[in-house]
């Protein structure tokens, strides 16, 4: 069966459409999210576009900082100090990748970890290690809810994430684990890596290789969540060689519709979540 990212996020929008309502009515204020953009790269460009659209969508105030490529770092940093200063300001997200020549690192820093919807800085992964989580990365956590609309318990499950990056594979595999799940890390370097994902009943692919896992990899029935998105011959395609490996896995997400809906509507969810943090 596939798992569409598209119709669990509709559905998951529409709840915090309702929540954004309620937590106005009670605060007079809209939850805020400043979204910092940095050159002209096409998809950067459309992934802010779509943010600003969702913050639109559910009832969010937006705010849209563009600086061009050449901008001097300490113009954009100060901007995030701004923000960060600013109580009307709920959540900040820099869009990624910066540009060459920008100290990723230091920038990012300087979001306070309250504001840190993205769940990048190392205060809020040191949490979700620790199995008490403040605000989870936005894809991980959207992968969870697709794994949730399945019907299909994670408890003793054997999982295998291949890809280790901050941003998706380690805390994929935090998150997993704190469902009780066995948990295998695979990257460049594992040896017999089919030998391993073959015995995974839940199998995430995150490693920005086309096509790369095919189906001698894949136990029969397993649940495969497909985060890569690349472009081959002008169409996208996933990590995974979906129409060989659909007919072995009970549980398959498509590229485009699967995994990408979910990142940004988790990106609103933390966002409201971030608010409501500062009324308790």
């Amino acid at each position: 069966m596939l798992i569409y990212g598209k119709a669990v996020s509709a559905d998951t929008r529409i709840k915090l459409k309702t929540e954004v309502e309620e937590f106005e009515k009670k605060q007079g204020r809209k939850p805020c999210l400043a979204v910092i953009i940095v050159g002209e790269d096409p998809a950067s460009q459309t992934y802010v576009r779509n943010k600003i659209a969702g913050c639109a969508e559910v009832g969010m105030r937006s705010l849209h900082y563009e600086f061009a490529d050449g901008t001097p770092q300490e113009k954009i940093e100060q901007t995030v100090k701004e923000l960060a200063a600013d109580d009307s300001v709920d959540g900040i997200l820099v869009q990624l990748p910066l540009p060459k020549g920008y100290d990723e690192r230091k920038l990012l820093s300087l979001i306070p970890d309250e504001k840190d919807v993205d769940g990048f800085s190392p205060t809020n992964l040191g949490l979700l290690a620790m199995n008490r989580p403040r605000t989870i990365s936005c894809t991980p956590f959207g992968i969870m809810k697709l794994l949730e609309s399945t019907g299909v318990s994670l408890k003793g499950k054997n999982a295998v994430v291949i890809g280790r990056s901050n941003t998706v594979g380690k805390p994929m595999a935090m998150l997993l684990l704190n469902a009780d799940c066995t948990v295998t890390v695979c990257h460049s370097k594992t040896q017999n890596l089919a030998e391993i994902t073959s015995k995974a009943d839940i199998l995430v692919a995150a490693i920005g290789r086309p096509r790369f896992v095919t189906e001698d990899m894949v136990k029969d029935g397993a649940i495969v969540i497909d985060v890569g998105i690349n472009r081959v011959d002008g169409k996208l395609v996933g990590d995974v060689d979906f129409e060989n490996v659909e007919n072995k896995a009970s549980f398959i997400t498509p590229v485009p519709g699967g995994v990408g809906p979910m990142t940004i509507t988790m990106l609103l969810a933390n966002t409201l979540q971030a608010a409501k943090a500062k009324t308790e």
